[in-house]
C-alpha cells in the first residue's frame, strides 16, 4: 500500500466539510473535540476526506488500525462471514467462536480467553475475575479486595474505570466513586510493594502508557513488579489494549523485557479496526474462576467478531508485522530524535509508537495537530504540548521520513518570527 505524491492540505474548512461538521455537532453529544476533517475513505496508512483530500493516519484508531485500513485480507474475512451469520449469542455455540480463542489463547502462551467487545469491557471484566479470584481462591474476606493501579493510567471511561483515574477532566461531575483501588506513582516499585496488603488481589498497569503520552516505565520495572506480584500472590494484569498485538515491535509490550502476566488485556487491533473485539486472557487457574451466568456479554465473542479476530491472530502469527514495527519504529525515532532541540523536548516510545513533547513556549500539542493536518498528518495532541504517533504498521519507509519532514517544517514554522 504506496503512494507516489504527498499533497498538501490546507486546514481551511471547505462547505462541504462545514456541513459535515455543523451537522455533527448538531445532533452528536459533544464527548469528543476532532480536528476539523471529515474522512471518508481509506486505504493502508492513508485515508481521504469528502473533498478528496489525502492524509497519512497517524494515530489509527488509537492502535485500533495496527494492520491499516481497508486490509484485504481482514475485509475478505468479514465479508465471508457476513454473509454467513453475523450473531447468535453466547446462549448457543457458534462455529467461529473455538477456532478464535484457541489461537488467541496459544498467541499468548495462555489457555483460556473471556471474550468482550471493547476495550474498558475488558478492564472491567478483569476487575471483577481478580475479586472473584481473590475471595475463591486467595481467601480475602467478602467485601475486602484492593486492587493496586499506577498514576497517569487510562484504561477507559467507564465509572469504575474513571473511579481510579487521576485525570480530573475524566472525573469531575461524575462521582460517586467506586472503592478498592490504591494508587502508586508509575514506575516506582518501593511504592507499590509498600501498597500491598492482604487483601490485595492485583496490580493493574499499562507496560506503556498510552493516553499518558507514550510512557515508558524504567527497564526493571515490568520485571520487579512480575516478582512482587508473584512473591506475595497478587494477579499481574497487564493493560495491552494499545500496547498489545504489534504495536511496539513484539506481540505484547511486555515482551520487550521478558515479563509474562497472569492476565492480558487485549482490544483495539484484536478487531482488525472493522469491529469492536476485546479479551482478557489468561489461564483456567484465574478465569476458570468464573461461572455461568456470573459475567456475559450480548455481542461478545460473535461470529463476525470471533472471523475477524482469527484473522488478525493468524497474520500476528507470522511475526511480520510485529518486524514491521520493530525496524519502522527504530526508523522513526531515530528522525524524530534529530527534532530534540529544534522544538522538540523529549521524545519516547517503542516500535510504532511515540510520544513527543513539543515545548511548551513555542506551541500546544493542539496546535501542532492542527498545523500537521493542514500538511496532510493527523496526529492526536495529550496533556497539553504533547503529541503521539502510532501510524498503521503498514507505513512505510517513505511514509515515515515525509511525516518527520512535515513535523520539522511545523516546528520552523511555529519557531519563525511570523509564525
Amino acid at each position: 500500500m504506496t503512494h507516489t505524491t504527498h499533497a498538501a492540505p490546507s486546514l481551511t474548512t471547505t462547505p462541504r466539510q462545514a456541513q459535515a461538521i455543523a451537522l455533527e455537532n448538531e445532533h452528536a453529544a459533544h464527548n469528543y473535540h476532532p480536528l476539523p476533517v471529515v474522512v471518508a475513505s481509506g486505504e493502508g496508512a492513508w485515508v481521504t476526506d469528502i473533498d478528496g483530500r489525502r492524509y497519512l493516519d497517524c494515530l489509527a484508531a488509537y492502535s485500533a488500525v495496527n494492520f491499516g485500513h481497508s486490509n484485504p485480507v481482514l475485509l475478505d474475512a468479514a465479508r465471508a462471514q457476513l454473509g454467513r451469520i453475523t450473531l447468535t449469542s453466547r446462549a448457543f455455540h457458534n462455529d467461529q467462536f473455538g477456532p478464535f480463542v484457541t489461537a488467541l489463547a496459544k498467541l499468548s502462551g495462555k489457555d483460556m480467553v473471556l471474550p468482550m467487545n471493547t476495550g474498558a469491557e475488558a478492564v472491567e471484566s478483569a476487575v471483577k475475575v481478580a475479586r472473584a479470584w481473590g475471595y475463591r481462591v486467595k481467601g480475602v474476606a467478602p467485601l475486602q479486595a484492593n486492587i493496586i493501579v499506577a498514576g497517569g493510567n487510562f484504561h477507559g471511561r467507564t465509572t469504575t474505570i474513571i473511579s481510579f483515574s487521576d485525570d480530573e477532566s475524566a472525573r469531575a461531575d461524575f462521582g460517586p466513586f467506586t472503592p478498592g483501588f490504591r494508587t502508586v506513582p508509575y514506575g516506582d516499585v518501593e511504592a507499590l510493594e509498600a501498597m500491598i496488603d492482604a487483601n490485595t488481589v492485583a496490580v493493574l498497569i499499562e507496560p506503556i502508557q498510552g493516553e499518558a503520552g507514550i510512557v515508558v516505565p524504567p527497564a526493571g520495572y515490568l520485571p520487579t513488579v512480575r516478582e512482587i506480584t508473584s512473591r506475595q500472590n497478587v494477579l499481574f494484569i497487564a493493560d495491552e489494549i494499545q500496547s498489545g498485538l504489534g504495536r511496539t515491535g513484539s506481540t505484547f509490550a511486555c515482551d520487550l523485557v521478558g515479563v509474562v502476566p497472569d492476565l492480558y488485556l487485549l482490544g483495539k487491533a484484536l478487531g482488525g479496526g472493522i469491529v469492536p473485539v476485546s479479551a482478557v486472557v489468561g489461564n483456567s487457574d484465574i478465569l476458570g474462576v468464573l461461572k455461568p451466568g456470573e459475567h456475559g456479554s450480548t455481542f461478545g465473542g460473535n461470529p463476525l467478531a470471533a472471523a475477524v479476530g482469527l484473522a488478525v491472530v493468524t497474520m500476528l502469527e507470522t511475526g511480520e508485522f510485529q518486524q514491521r514495527a520493530r525496524e519502522l519504529g527504530e526508523h522513526l525515532h531515530a528522525g524524530l530524535t534529530r527534532l530534540i532541540g529544534h522544538g522538540v523536548l523529549a521524545v519516547r516510545g517503542a516500535g510504532l509508537w511515540a510520544g513527543i513533547d513539543i515545548d511548551p513556549e513555542l506551541a500546544s500539542g493542539r496546535a501542532v495537530s492542527e498545523a500537521l493536518l493542514a500538511r496532510g498528518v493527523l496526529a492526536k495532541d495529550t496533556h497539553g504540548s504533547t503529541i503521539r504517533l502510532a501510524p498503521p504498521l503498514v507505513v512505510s519507509a517513505e511514509d515515515i521520513d515525509w511525516l518527520v519532514e512535515q513535523l520539522a517544517g511545523v516546528l520552523e514554522e511555529l519557531a519563525s518570527p511570523a509564525a
